[in-house]
């Protein structure tokens, strides 16, 4: 039996849909993203390193994670930007920041999140996210590290 072909619209369309009735859409991810950031800079151990990367350019770090997380939660299309390249060049970052940044993203989620799915919903592409940039950065367990300088 062949798989249908479903046109790119149409797939949007259907993710939006599906992700309209748990409750996420541009405006829940604005307040997140916002809530988010606010709290890593916050953070003891996140916040020193996110302030030396970013430092006065939130104006333009916010918008652009959410974009992000719209192209990654809506498949919007909105995000152009390359975030393992980004992400290797961050010599401060170890893995077990990682652990802490993802427990911060749970816990804001659980306080803000219109719903339960959407809980799960985001969480499920935040843990292969941070596993895929874990992987470009650090490397298969047992394999030498190859950083770029």
């Amino acid at each position: 039996m062949a798989c249908p072909v479903v046109a790119a619209h149409a797939r949007r369309a259907e993710i939006q849909r599906r992700a309209s009735a748990i409750g996420i859409d541009e405006a829940y991810i604005s307040l997140l993203v916002d809530e988010f950031y606010r709290r890593i800079r916050a953070e003891d151990t996140l916040g020193p390193i996110f302030e030396e990367v970013i430092g006065d350019r939130w104006v333009y770090h916010l918008p652009r994670m959410k974009r992000f997380w719209a192209s990654v939660t809506l498949n919007a299309g909105t995000y152009s930007g390359q975030p393992v390249p980004a992400h290797k060049a961050l010599t401060r970052v170890e893995q077990p920041h990682f652990q802490i940044w993802l427990a911060l993203f749970r816990k804001t989620l659980h306080e803000t999140a219109p719903t339960p799915e959407a809980v799960d919903y985001f969480m499920e592409r935040a843990n292969r996210i941070a596993e895929s940039l874990q992987l470009a950065m650090f490397g298969f367990p047992g394999l030498p590290i190859k950083r770029e300088v």
